[in-house]
C-alpha cells in the first residue's frame, strides 16, 4: 500500500504512491516525445522519463500541491535532458527495431529531411527559447504552465516564445 500524506497541508491525506501512478498513466507518453525533442534516441528519452519518475518518487515528500506535480515533473525531464545533451550521454541499449509504415520512400524522406530541419532549428535555439517553443506547440501548454514548468514568469515565457518563432521562421525561411 502506498503511503499517505497531507500533500495539500489543509489534513487531506493524498496517496504519493497513487498520484505518482496516476501521473505516470497520464503523462508519461507525452513526456517521451517531450524528451524526444532534447535527445535523438528514443530509447534515451524513455530512460530520461524513467529517471525522472524515479526522482519523483523520492521527493514525493516535497510536494505540497498534487496539481503542480506534472508541472514538476516536465521541468524534471526538461533538465534531465539538458544534462544528457550536456554530458553527451549514451543510451545502454540499441534502438528499437523501426516500424513498418504504408507511405512511400520519398514522402518518408521529405518528412524525415523536415523534421530534421525543425530539431536542428529548435536544437539551435537558446536554451530558453528551445524550451519555451517546444512546451507551446508541442505539449500544447498555456503559457501560465510553462512558467510554473521553468519557473519563469508568464511575461519572460512570452518573451522567449515570440523571439524563439522570430528565429526559427529566420532560420527554416532561409533559401538553402
Amino acid at each position: 500500500m502506498g503511503a499517505t500524506a497531507d500533500l495539500s497541508g489543509d489534513g487531506i491525506q493524498v496517496d504519493a504512491d497513487a498520484l505518482i501512478g496516476a501521473l505516470f498513466q497520464a503523462e508519461a507518453a507525452r513526456l517521451v516525445q517531450l524528451a524526444r525533442w532534447f535527445v535523438d534516441d528514443r530509447t534515451a528519452a524513455e530512460d530520461l522519463v524513467q529517471e525522472a519518475f524515479v526522482r519523483l518518487a523520492r521527493s514525493q515528500h516535497r510536494i505540497n500541491d498534487p496539481g503542480r506535480a506534472a508541472a514538476y515533473l516536465r521541468s524534471i525531464v526538461v533538465n534531465l535532458a539538458r544534462d544528457h545533451n550536456r554530458r553527451g550521454l549514451m543510451s545502454l541499449r540499441h534502438r528499437p527495431p523501426a516500424e513498418v509504415d504504408d507511405r512511400s520512400a520519398e514522402d518518408l524522406a521529405a518528412a524525415d529531411e523536415s523534421r530534421r530541419e525543425v530539431i536542428a532549428a529548435l536544437r539551435g535555439l537558446p536554451r530558453r527559447q528551445r524550451d519555451c517553443v517546444v512546451l507551446r506547440y508541442y505539449l500544447e501548454l498555456s503559457v501560465g504552465e510553462i512558467a510554473e514548468t521553468l519557473g519563469l514568469s508568464p511575461n519572460s515565457v512570452k518573451t522567449h516564445l515570440q523571439r524563439g518563432l522570430r528565429s526559427l521562421k529566420a532560420e527554416l525561411e532561409e533559401p538553402r
